[in-house]
């Protein structure tokens, strides 16, 4: 594992997270994903460090209502939040990692549009992260 670090356009928010030197993300095609172009690297909760920036964070949520969407309210960049797929863990957009780090990057694609065939049990599962 390799402590990577990343944050948002402003530098107001910063965060570390434990994953690999070699990552694989996923786009999603989802409405939300979409349109701001988000990569995935998903980690359980305790690989993930909000080093600062809480008080600027705001969060969106729609649907369920089950993820909260946090972005940064000064540069509005979301460079992480807590997905709907794996509520109790961090999904980490790999756009936002500072340089360095990470190694290689394998990006696969997620069908978001449908999440209920996507994530059939409810929700993801970190041993494919």
């Amino acid at each position: 594992m390799v402590r990577h670090t990343g944050g948002c356009h402003c530098g107001r928010v910063r965060f570390e997270v434990l994953a690999p030197a070699k990552i694989r993300v996923s786009e999603c095609n989802c409405s939300i994903c979409g349109k701001s172009g988000y990569l995935h690297l998903v980690v359980p909760a305790d690989r993930f460090t909000l080093l600062s920036g809480c008080e600027v964070l705001t969060s969106y949520s729609f649907n369920t209502r089950t993820a909260q969407h946090l972005f940064c309210s000064v540069c509005g960049i979301k460079s992480f939040y807590v997905p709907r797929s794996h509520p109790d863990g961090f999904s980490v957009n790999a756009r936002c990692l500072d340089e360095g780090t990470v190694e290689e990057m394998a990006v696969e694609q997620s069908n978001g549009r449908e999440w209920e065939k996507q994530y059939p049990a409810g929700r993801g599962d970190y041993r494919d992260r």
